[in-house]
């Protein structure tokens, strides 16, 4: 992996609630075609590829509300 296929992680500006979010490296999405999503209280532990249309899809539905409110 070279220093721009690196993943630049980040969580959301609403994730204030203790630590119990995921953290995302949307930068890959251009490059790779993917977005790496892991724990952000393990940021060593497993890492899920998501396709990048697919994960462009469900922000798309949490921004629309069509998960329902938490």
């Amino acid at each position: 992996m070279t220093t721009d296929d690196s993943p630049r992680w980040f969580t959301s500006s609403y994730s204030d609630n203790g630590g119990d979010c995921v953290e995302v490296a949307t930068n890959l999405a251009a490059s790779g075609g993917v977005v790496p999503v892991r724990d952000s209280k393990s940021p060593a532990g497993p890492i899920l590829d998501f396709p990048a249309d697919a994960f462009a899809t469900f922000v798309a539905g949490v921004r629309g509300g069509r998960f329902g409110a938490v």
